[in-house]
C-alpha cells in the first residue's frame, strides 16, 4: 500500500514527465508518448513510469530511445523539481500496452 506522500511525488514526477515528453514530442509529429501512471518505491529512491505510446507500431522503438537517454530524462526533471525533492528518483520506463488490450478485446467481440 502506498503511502500519502508516495502517492504525491508520484503525481508530480508523472506531471512533469508529461511535460517533458510533450516538449519532445513537438519535433516529432505523428508520436504521442502520455504518461499512464507512474508508482514510486517506498524509499523514493525509483519511480516506475508506464507509459502509452501512439502510434503502437513503433512503440518498442520508441521505448528503447526513451530508455537510452534516460539521464538526460533525469536530469530534465530534476530542474523542474528541485525545489520539491531533495533527491530525483532513478527512472524506470515500461511500455504499458493497455489500450492496445482493450482494443484487442473490442475486436474478438465484434468478431465473435
Amino acid at each position: 500500500m502506498e503511502t500519502n506522500r508516495q502517492n504525491k511525488i508520484a503525481r508530480l514526477i508523472q506531471k512533469d514527465l508529461a511535460t517533458i515528453f510533450q516538449q519532445q514530442t513537438r519535433k516529432t509529429h505523428g508520436i504521442l508518448v502520455s504518461v499512464s501512471v507512474v508508482r514510486i518505491s517506498p524509499d523514493l529512491s525509483v519511480a516506475k513510469a508506464y507509459l502509452s505510446i501512439y502510434p503502437s507500431e513503433k512503440a518498442q522503438e520508441i521505448l528503447d530511445n526513451i530508455n537510452a537517454h534516460n539521464s538526460q530524462i533525469r536530469y530534465e526533471l530534476g530542474t523542474l523539481e528541485r525545489h520539491q525533492l531533495r533527491i530525483i528518483p532513478e527512472l524506470k520506463f515500461f511500455l504499458d500496452d493497455s489500450l492496445d488490450y482493450v482494443d484487442h478485446i473490442d475486436q474478438l467481440l465484434k468478431e465473435g
